[in-house]
C-alpha cells in the first residue's frame, strides 16, 4: 500500500501544478517597433564601428610618418654634429698644425712625422664624410631610417674622438715646443757671476 500511495501522489502533485504553470506562462508577444529600432542601432553601430577601424589605421599612419620624420631629424642632427666636428678639425688642423710646424724648435725630421700624423687623421674623416654621403645620397645599402640614424650617431661618436685626438696631439707638440723653448733659455742664458 505504501509503495502504491508515493507514486499516485507524485502523479497528483504533477498535474496539479501543471495547469497552473501553463496558466502563468502566457503567449510570447514581439514588438515589432522595438526589433526595427534594434536593427537600426546595429547597423548604426557598425558605421560607427568601421569609421573607427579608419580612425584607427590613419592614426597608425600618421605615427608611422612621425617616426619616420623624427628619424629623418635625428639623422639631420647627427650631421650636423658630424660637419661641426669636421670644421673644428680642420681649422685646428690649419691653424695649430702651422704653428708647430712653423716653430724653430720642432727638428726637420720630425715635420714629416708630425704631418702624417695629423694627415692621416684628416683622411679618416674625409673618407667617413663621402662615405656617410653614399649612405645618405643612394639606397644601394637598403638600410632602415633608424639603421641609418644609428650609424650615423656611430660616426659622430667616432668625428668627436677624432677631435680629442687631434687636440691631444696639438696639446702635446705644443708642450714639447714649451719645454724646448724653456731648455732652450736655460741653455742659453748669460751667467753674472
Amino acid at each position: 500500500m505504501k509503495r502504491r500511495i508515493i507514486p499516485i501522489t507524485l502523479i497528483l502533485t504533477i498535474i496539479m501544478l501543471l495547469p497552473a504553470r501553463a496558466k502563468c506562462q502566457g503567449m510570447p508577444v514581439y514588438d515589432n517597433t522595438n526589433f526595427i529600432s534594434l536593427a537600426k542601432s546595429l547597423v548604426e553601430s557598425a558605421k560607427q564601428t568601421s569609421q573607427l577601424l579608419k580612425s584607427v589605421e590613419f592614426l597608425k599612419q600618421q605615427k608611422e610618418n612621425l617616426e619616420k620624420v623624427n628619424n629623418v631629424i635625428k639623422q639631420l642632427k647627427a650631421v650636423k654634429e658630424l660637419t661641426k666636428n669636421n670644421q673644428k678639425l680642420f681649422n685646428m688642423v690649419q691653424n695649430d698644425l702651422r704653428d708647430i710646424l712653423n716653430s724653430p724648435y720642432i727638428k726637420s725630421e720630425e715635420v714629416d712625422r708630425i704631418s702624417e700624423s695629423f694627415n692621416s687623421i684628416i683622411e679618416q674623416s674625409l673618407d667617413d664624410l663621402d662615405f656617410i654621403g653614399q649612405i645618405l645620397s643612394s639606397d644601394t645599402m637598403k638600410m632602415t631610417d633608424a639603421e641609418r640614424a644609428m650609424f650615423l650617431k656611430e660616426k659622430e661618436q667616432q668625428s668627436k674622438e677624432m677631435v680629442a685626438e687631434i687636440e691631444q696631439k696639438t696639446r702635446l707638440y705644443k708642450e714639447i715646443i714649451s719645454f724646448r723653448t724653456m731648455q732652450d733659455k736655460i741653455n742659453n742664458r748669460e751667467t753674472n757671476y
